[in-house]
């Protein structure tokens, strides 16, 4: 079994900070991908940013300039450092990693999400 578990989610007013961090645990032979999603109500999940396993970056154009991923192999875990927030921010944040099992089988695996409100 694997588990993401995701934190630092909540209420702050535009143009603040919040600091998301996400934790895989289990049976985890490598970790290649991590990356974040949110998604508004009524519209589709899309990418945030993505990390690589050796911390390649990429971002949505949205969120380039304001928002810093990075990632702590040794803890198996990602950090989305966000700024200058705007409500346009406002949704469920999901992380993801694509992770090798021992038995040397590729997942793509999912948290439950955390809960990021910006208002104006």
């Amino acid at each position: 079994q694997v588990q993401l578990v995701e934190s630092g989610g909540g209420l702050v007013q535009a143009g603040g900070s919040l600091r998301l961090s996400c934790a895989a645990s289990g049976n985890i032979f490598s970790i290649s991908d991590m990356g974040w999603y949110r998604q508004a109500p009524g519209k589709q999940r899309e990418l945030v940013a993505v990390i690589t396993s050796s911390g390649t970056t990429t971002y949505a154009d949205s969120v380039k300039g304001r928002v810093t991923i990075s990632r702590d192999n040794a803890k198996n875990t990602v950090y989305l450092q966000m700024n200058s927030l705007k409500p346009e921010d406002t949704g469920v944040y999901y992380c993801n990693a694509k992770i090798t099992r021992y038995t040397r089988v590729l997942y793509d695996y999912w948290g439950r999400g955390t809960q990021v409100t910006v208002s104006s």
